[in-house]
């Protein structure tokens, strides 16, 4: 028994383009999954849909980039961290936020998790989606 998949990161990019951020919502569980796969993480389910991501999140985390995990496509960013975001749809990720740098950062390791919200970023040609912290906006 075969199973078509739907290409997934080809819609993502494409919502993008139509100015939607999209992830996946397990239909057995709930989860949600940003960036979207074809099967739930927390349950396994592989009857997922789509559905249309707030921007709304937290990040609990921030990491300076450091010289080997710098990129330097991301120059155009200005100042930026990684850090971990969670959603407000529950969906944990490894993210850029804008506008961090090492005096942001030591004002914000006190204060986490902070609020911060999705962006969609053009970059060479193609959509992708940062974090701003929500004070910017």
């Amino acid at each position: 028994m075969s199973v078509k998949l739907e290409k997934i990161v080809q819609t993502f990019y494409e919502n993008l383009e139509q100015g939607k951020i999209t992830g996946r919502k397990c239909k057995k569980c709930g989860a949600v999954e940003f960036p979207p796969v074809y099967a739930c993480n927390t349950c396994g389910c592989m009857d997922t849909e789509w559905i249309e991501i707030s921007g709304k999140a937290r990040m609990h985390s921030i990491v300076l980039p450091a010289a080997l995990s710098s990129k330097p496509e991301y120059k155009e960013l200005g100042k930026f961290a990684y850090g971990e975001v969670e959603l407000e749809e529950g969906a944990k990720l490894n993210a850029v936020v804008r506008g961090i740098n090492k005096k942001k950062r030591k004002e914000l390791l006190d204060k986490l998790p902070v609020e911060c919200r999705a962006s969609i970023y053009q970059r060479n040609g193609y959509k992708t989606v940062v974090f701003d912290l929500y004070e910017d906006w």
